[in-house]
């Protein structure tokens, strides 16, 4: 018997559990969020929408996965991008900003690595993976991760998790 697209799952479903109780959490306390994305294209955003009543709280996403547009639709540094490369603590603290300054949202999660299956252009490796999650005018709280090499879909779903995980310890969800 032939499989049809339709009849499969897009979005692994243990990601979207995970997503349902963070968008019940921006739900109830009132709260909305916007995404930016390099190393995970948009899939944290993508997991996010799969949950019931992401409409509510979920504004969209930047997926930019270029350095260029990094640049033109975040407003990350061009300086610091070609001086430190773009997987960086402050380059996604840039990218929450922006994410922020362009949006509605009242919180935003970004998101930079290397996911492979080679280093990037900077000679960062792949499995390094930098997090940016912030309120609108607080700190935003970074975090760093090297996974080390692995398979892509593997590391793309625990990149894509720990994101999620940042995301609901900035809503109060464990």
């Amino acid at each position: 018997m032939k499989t049809r697209l339709a009849d499969t799952p897009c979005v692994d479903q243990g990601l979207v559990h995970r997503a349902e109780d963070i968008v019940r959490a921006l739900r109830d306390a009132r709260l909305s969020v916007v995404t930016a994305e390099s190393c995970t294209a948009g899939l944290v955003s993508a997991v996010l929408s799969q949950a019931d009543g992401a409409g509510q709280v979920l504004h969209g996403s930047f997926v930019a996965y270029s350095k260029a547009n990094k640049t033109s639709a975040l407003g990350v540094d061009s300086e610091l991008l070609k001086r430190d490369g773009s997987v960086t603590a402050e380059v996604v603290r840039q990218m929450v900003h922006g994410a922020l300054f362009r949006s509605p949202a009242d919180l935003a999660l970004a998101v930079s690595g290397v996911l492979g299956p080679s280093p990037d252009e900077d000679g960062n490796p792949v499995g390094l993976v930098y997090f940016g999650c912030g309120h609108r005018n607080s700190p935003v709280v970074v975090s760093r991760k090297n996974y080390g090499p692995q398979p892509h879909d593997v590391l793309r779903h625990r990149v894509v998790m720990d994101g999620l995980d940042l995301l609901g310890h900035s809503t109060g969800t464990r």
